[in-house]
Parts: C-alpha cells; structure tokens; sequence
C-alpha cells in the first residue's frame, strides 16, 4: 500500500498520512513532482512525453509529463523525481541536473473504470535537459507504453487542440517554456 503525506496549500506535510487509494477516493491535498526531458535537435527546442500504460489507474493511453509521481509519506520533492526517473525511465540525474520551474495546484474529479477519481495535488515541476532517442530508454512497462520526442511548439499546439489522447495540462508546458528561455539569457 502506497502511503502518501496529507500535505497544506504550499504542498508541507502536516503530520497526517492516506493511503494513495483514499487520497484519490476522498481528494485529499497530496503531493506529486513532475519533470519534463528536453533536448536541442536539429537547431529545435524538444520535449519528451510519455504514452501512459493502458493498465494505468487514470488516464490510460494518454500523454503526459516526461515523468512523474506521486511522493511517498516521508520523501521529498526532490529526491522522488530523481526516483521517479529511474524507475520509469532507466535514466539516472542528479539534485543539480534538475531545474525548478515553479509549483503547481489542481485538482479536478472524474470518472474511471466506474469510481470516481478526485485529485487534489501540489506539484513541483522541473525540467531536465537529456539527449537520448526513444529506444534508448529504459521503460517500466507497468506504467509507460512508450516515449516520444515533440518540438515543444508541436506539443503545446496538440494539447490546446487536443489532436491527440493527453493529460497535459498547458500551463504546466508554458512554465518549462517561460523557465527554459529565461536561463538561456
């Protein structure tokens, strides 16, 4: 049983742990990190996203974050991305490698496989530069069917018109973007 912190608005623990089934069933205020992979290729800004597994508690089949996941009670922001990297995609980064775009809050209810899913999260989103083609990952088939690289202005134009299955939220691509080109200045 996965055990998550309940955490405040700002995404600190408040002493209170669930289990990731109740935190979805009731929307307790949770936490997740969340990193995106970019890449320069052929003189083009590129984005991974990853093709969540059909098998997948929520949104199965859909594009999402490069990687991501929830925290375990006692983790933090940090050091769960780092994991979630490795686990999901066999690529190994350190605490410098990953640049902190900002936090995010959402929370939204929706229906699958017949229950109800309530999300409430705080989300710490990074970006993480890598250069590897798609075979070269190494993928935790439970959780991702496969990775594709897109020109992040290609990625953003489907998920605003939704031209293909995603669970991308845009604001979240428009901070690694506002964030990217700031540290190139």
């Amino acid at each position: 049983m996965e055990l998550l912190d309940v955490v405040d608005e700002h995404g600190v623990p408040t002493g209170e742990v669930v289990s990731r089934d109740v935190a979805h069933r009731t929307g307790v205020r949770h936490r997740t990190s969340h990193v995106w992979m970019l890449r320069k290729k052929n003189g083009r800004l590129e984005i991974l996203a990853q093709k969540r597994s059909e098998n997948k508690d929520s949104h199965p089949g859909c594009y999402d974050i490069s990687s991501a996941g929830h925290i375990p009670a006692g983790e933090d922001f940090v050091s769960s991305a780092l994991r979630e990297l490795e686990e999901e995609l066999g690529v190994t980064a350190k605490p410098e490698d990953l640049v902190y775009c900002g936090q995010r809050h959402f929370a939204y209810e929706k229906e699958f496989y017949g229950e109800m899913f309530r999300d409430n999260q705080v989300s710490n989103v990074y970006y993480l530069w890598c250069d590897k083609e798609p075979e070269e990952f190494v993928l935790q088939k439970e959780e991702v069917s496969e990775v594709r690289w897109f020109a992040f202005s290609e990625l953003m134009d489907a998920v605003e018109k939704n031209r293909i299955p995603n669970c991308i939220h845009i604001d979240e691509l428009e901070m690694v973007l506002a964030k990217e080109q700031k540290e190139i200045i």
